[in-house]
């Protein structure tokens, strides 16, 4: 069925549809893109698509509701872009325990300088699971991720030099707890190693190279197998800048307000020349993730861990076409 995507407040039928393209480039656990959107003729409401979960993986669907705050996020930047100010309102309260998010565009405004440059960002963001660069991250820019954290009500922590080791082992711990449980391999096998045909999950060209034992930091292998050894010489970086978005609350709500300080603190880092990648297991296995929250001060809920550093160009990742996540008044596809 073709879907329709109409004039909603100030935006045009091509503008809300430009904006949606830009949502739906968040990221996402595995690339499983948990999201839908409906447009009504004055406002675009965002859900969680339960349908598109990884329940092993993030079985209180913590992650699913971070990377809808990045779309989120995505969303109101895309609209600001276009001189338009949208009004947002998270967790209206109706009777759907799915909708998370309502979006109005209710009145014309410029864009400010720092709306142009992180909505410019969007399509160039990326996940790199390549090796980095082994150049520093310099302190200067370590601000400005803290500031785009800030921005969302949210914080970004910078483990000290001498506390990588524990991040590394607790990473390391929970990467072992998760590979010898049946379930989950399946449910990464499944969600990895995809032809690049496929809309969703992570094409065997995204995923980095074949993970070895001497690599320092514990990356997944998205290849379902089927990666190469990497070039002799190639080794991840030695000390990529590793950073902990938190919030200072635990729920819902709090996790969809880090989605958004997420995305923020990738698109700011995009915007300075920088690549990033996700340690995801230290957050999703419950045991280190209150480790991790101990040791960044016990004052932060951790909500996602952040590889960062200088990378080389990489290609994209598929998105589901709007006409699979977007319901509302009949148009054509494009």
């Amino acid at each position: 069925m073709n879907t329709l995507i109409g004039a909603v407040g100030y935006l045009t039928a091509d503008q809300t549809r430009a904006a949606l393209l830009k949502a739906t480039a968040a990221p996402s656990l595995y690339n499983s893109q948990p999201w839908r959107f409906h447009c009504t003729p004055d406002a675009i409401a965002l859900y969680a698509d339960r349908s598109h979960a990884v329940p092993v993986a993030d079985p209180e669907h913590r992650e699913l509701v971070l990377a809808c705050g990045a779309a989120l996020l995505n969303l109101r930047l895309a609209i600001r872009l276009l001189g338009v100010q949208p009004d947002v309102r998270v967790l209206p309260g109706h009777s759907s325990p799915d909708l998370l998010a309502v979006v109005r565009p209710v009145r014309r405004r410029p864009p400010t300088p720092t709306d142009v440059e992180l909505a410019a960002a969007i399509p160039r963001r990326r996940t790199n699971r390549k090796p980095f660069l082994p150049n520093s991250v310099p302190p200067s820019l370590h601000g400005q991720l803290r500031q785009a954290a800030e921005a969302e009500r949210a914080w970004l922590a910078i483990p000290e030099r001498e506390q990588l080791p524990k991040v590394q082992a607790l990473t390391q711990q929970a990467h072992e707890a998760q590979i010898s449980d049946a379930k989950f391999t399946a449910e990464l096998q499944h969600w990895t190693g995809r032809d690049s045909s496929s809309p969703d999950g992570v094409p065997a060209r995204s995923s980095g190279p074949r993970p070895e034992p001497q690599d320092e930091w514990v990356l997944r292998d998205y290849s379902s197998g089927q990666a190469k050894a990497r070039v002799m010489g190639k080794d991840f970086e030695p000390e990529p800048l590793i950073c902990v978005l938190g919030s200072f609350q635990d729920g819902v709500l709090a996790q969809l307000h880090a989605g958004m300080a997420m995305q923020r603190v990738l698109l700011a880092a995009t915007a300075a020349g920088l690549s990033s990648s996700f340690l995801s297991q230290v957050v999703e296995v419950p045991s280190t993730r209150k480790e991790l929250r101990s040791l960044i001060g016990g004052g932060l809920w951790p909500q996602a861990v952040l590889r960062i550093g200088y990378g080389s160009p990489v290609p994209a990742t598929p998105r589901r076409p709007l006409h699979e996540v977007v319901s509302g008044e009949p148009v054509p596809r494009a």
